[in-house]
């Protein structure tokens, strides 16, 4: 390994070469270093300059160190935590989950499902108890590892936000905000999102299936081998654009309400524990459910708008997509503005809320579980690091 005396000798060499000499440059570069910064009237700048660089670097990375086996552990912990949280909270509320994709895309010309109730009665009269948790094993299959890069994605993006945030001048010991919460939760979202999409999308496809729909995916694989084959790897990513707008306020504040409530809670004469303890279960599962019921009325417009792109292509259709066969195929949209204008003039503004009331049922809970499960999760693995540091 050559030393900081070797490098720093060769930098002075070099800078004490004389412009015009051949062997230090070219003679086309020559003007180029007499008006470089590095180039001044002392032939000592450039090499000074250059070693006070080098310098600065070698300090600057001295106590930068390989992540140790402990860090290593809390990393697979977190991760962990977070895909329990994830498999668990969608579990949990798979009936609603399902019911709400089938609102979204059903064709308008012969509905088959008219509400939450009446949907969860016809689901159970044709399907039996399988057609609840139809499409759940793939959403499981996705939202584990989602929930695990999500969550872990949040831990490290508030860390570096509220570093970055406290370079600042007077901001040397600030704490994260609201607004630095949103934007942690949403770039954890985005990451977290687009890592898994494919499976999103084949999940919804597998989702909007019925039992006498003309042709059937067999499975999660069955179904990215057909969407691949007939309609290109660039079908994978159908809705991706509207899904990307909308993690940002949904995710984003869901992070940002959950961990602003908890705060003020821990903070307020009423809700303050006693002896400095954690927040009780019930207090963070209706943090959560808060959080969720702001993120997702804000954001649910795209989510339909992205359920209906991902149903665009779709070769023998679900007769749910199709109207027992009184339209051939879904409804081609040529990008999510298209989708907008084409949902809000064939159907209406309301067509755009399609199966907010049950996902207003489950998005509540589901959140709500997910938030408590990766805590009390965390608590079990012993992680040190908890989402409001």
């Amino acid at each position: 390994m050559v030393s900081q005396t070797d490098v720093s000798s060769r930098l002075k060499k070099y800078g004490e070469q004389k412009p015009s000499d051949p062997g230090a440059v070219g003679q086309g570069n020559t003007v180029y270093c007499q008006t470089s910064p590095l180039y001044v009237d002392d032939k000592e700048s450039a090499a000074a300059t250059l070693v006070s660089w080098a310098q600065e670097a070698r300090l600057a990375t001295k106590d930068v160190k390989a992540p140790t086996s402990n860090a290593i552990l809390t990393v697979c912990k977190s991760l962990i935590a977070g895909g329990v949280a994830g498999g668990v909270s969608r579990s949990a509320v798979a009936p609603l989950e399902r019911l709400k994709i089938l609102l979204q895309v059903q064709n308008p010309l012969n509905p088959k499902y008219s509400g939450t109730v009446q949907g969860l009665k016809s689901i159970w009269k044709n399907e039996g108890i399988p057609g609840f948790f139809k499409g759940n094993g793939t959403n499981c299959a996705r939202i584990i590892p989602n929930s695990a890069v999500k969550f872990y994605s949040y831990e490290q993006a508030s860390s570096a936000i509220l570093w970055a945030y406290r370079q600042q001048k007077g901001q040397e010991n600030a704490e994260l905000t609201p607004v630095l919460r949103l934007c942690a939760g949403a770039c954890a979202g985005i990451i977290a999102m687009s890592a898994t999409y494919p499976m999103d999308m084949v999940r919804g496809r597998l989702t909007v299936q019925t039992e006498d729909s003309p042709h059937r995916y067999r499975g999660m694989f069955h179904a990215f081998r057909t969407i691949i084959k007939e309609e290109g790897a660039i079908a994978l990513y159908k809705g991706w654009v509207p899904s990307v707008i909308g993690v940002i306020p949904y995710v984003g504040l869901n992070f940002a309400v959950y961990e602003t409530l908890k705060d003020w809670m821990m903070k307020s004469p009423t809700f303050q524990p006693d002896d400095g303890a954690e927040l009780g279960v019930a207090t963070k599962l209706a943090c959560g459910a808060a959080a969720g019921t702001v993120g997702q009325t804000v954001a649910y417009p795209l989510d339909v708008v992205r359920r209906r792109m991902q149903m665009v292509g779709w070769k023998d259709a679900s007769s749910i997509i199709t109207a027992d066969g009184q339209v051939t195929a879904p409804v081609q949209y040529n990008g999510m503005v298209d989708a907008f204008r084409k949902t809000v003039k064939n159907e209406g503004v309301r067509a755009l809320y399609k199966g907010l009331v049950p996902n207003s049922v489950k998005v509540v809970p589901s959140i709500a579980i997910a938030f408590v499960t990766y805590e009390l999760m965390k608590d079990l693995l012993g992680v040190e690091i908890r989402i409001s540091d």
